[in-house]
């Protein structure tokens, strides 16, 4: 199966428990993700002039790089931050039965 350009992984952060549940949720019913996955981080930024830290979320988002725009749309819809990090990972290789499984489960 060829691999290059098909999928991707799409990564974004978060403070509030509630507002990964609602990108999440969203993101899987619309068939727009196959998995997510969350780990706990500590984010250190420039942000408004000053360097911050904080407690967050790192979210990784199993897609097809077809669906990016979708994703990338539902997810501003659903997230609280004045601008929210969304960056596209390209999958360049895998385990084909994963990237079927991939295949099957997004839109």
């Amino acid at each position: 199966m060829p691999v290059k350009n098909k999928y991707c992984i799409v990564v974004t952060t978060f403070s509030k428990e509630s507002t990964g549940k609602k990108i999440i949720d969203s993101l899987l019913a619309k068939r727009l993700a196959a998995c997510a996955q969350v780990q706990n981080i500590k984010s250190y930024y420039h942000w408004k002039g000053r360097v911050n830290s904080a407690a967050e979320k790192l979210l990784f988002i199993k897609t097809k790089k077809s669906l990016y725009k979708n994703v990338k749309k539902d997810m501003i819809s659903n997230h609280d931050y004045e601008t929210p990090e969304i960056i596209m990972i390209p999958i360049n290789s895998g385990f084909e039965k994963y990237l079927q499984w991939i295949d099957k489960e997004c839109k």
